[in-house]
């Protein structure tokens, strides 16, 4: 009996040690089952990596054959291992697919805007000048002790967001032609937001809203000098902020003119 104990022993240790590894392998198979999945139902993944989700298909099901043979634990893991790793790699590779594509969509809505630019000076100067000026005297809110301001709303941004909209190509196309017919005046473009949120994050939305505005008009042939960007957060607030029709006026960007000879009331 004395020389059966020892035996036992490792049989029960043995057996402890297969069940242990039966669990990891299980849990392998569910791990990458469920990543499988996601990928599988991603209509996004599937057109842009379609090989790499077909290869985490193959290896899940390999992993999940082996599962039903003893002793193939380590083969188990293995596969299920590399089927997820797949599903990840489909993952990137999605993802990367659809950042060139929104970089593709934004050359090519620059490029609309250059185009339209090009068309618009193909009209008179003059007659161009009298109606852009015009048209910034309407869309200008007030004449101040800062210059002459005008205001954009938070229609031309996403909630939360500091990325111009589609809709506010035209308004600042008006900008940049009134800026080009008015070669020495400048502007200092100025964001604020509503309160709500911690100061410190709408103070850094507010300017990052500025700089969108700014951006643009460079890329559309504005001289950066000539622009300035400032950012308030919920500083200067036009309406209360108890209410979302107050709250909608206070998030704003708001262009501040220099005069005709370039001098620019100092910033707030």
């Amino acid at each position: 009996m004395s020389r059966l104990k020892p035996i036992a022993l490792a049989l029960l240790a043995l057996v402890g040690l297969q069940g242990c590894a039966s669990q990891r392998s299980e849990s392998s198979l569910e791990d990458a089952s469920a990543a499988f999945q996601k990928v599988k139902d991603d209509s996004d993944v599937l057109r842009s990596a379609p090989r790499d989700v077909i290869r985490a298909g193959e290896s899940l099901g390999r992993a999940e054959r082996l599962a039903g043979y003893v002793g193939t634990g380590s083969d188990v893991r293995h596969y299920a291992y590399l089927s997820q790793r797949y599903s990840e790699i489909a993952r990137e590779h999605a993802n990367l697919a659809l950042s060139e594509e929104r970089l593709t969509k934004l050359e090519l809505e620059r490029q609309r805007l250059q185009l339209a630019l090009r068309e618009a000076k193909l009209a008179s100067v003059q007659q161009q000048g009298k109606f852009v000026e015009a048209q910034i005297a309407a869309l200008a809110s007030e004449q101040t002790d800062r210059g002459l301001v005008m205001t954009l709303g938070d229609v031309l941004f996403d909630t939360g967001q500091a990325q111009l909209k589609n809709s506010a190509s035209r308004t600042v196309l008006k900008l940049v032609q009134f800026l080009q017919l008015n070669p020495r005046r400048v502007v200092r473009i100025e964001g604020y937001t509503d309160s709500t949120g911690a100061a410190e994050d709408n103070l850094k939305l507010s300017r990052e809203r500025a700089q969108s505005v700014a951006d643009m008009l460079v890329d559309l042939g504005v001289d950066e000098k000539r622009i300035q960007v400032e950012g308030y957060g919920d500083q200067y607030p036009v309406e209360a902020n108890a209410s979302e029709r107050g709250r909608a006026q206070n998030r704003r960007v708001e262009i501040v003119f220099s005069d005709d000879k370039g001098k620019l009331a100092p910033a707030r």
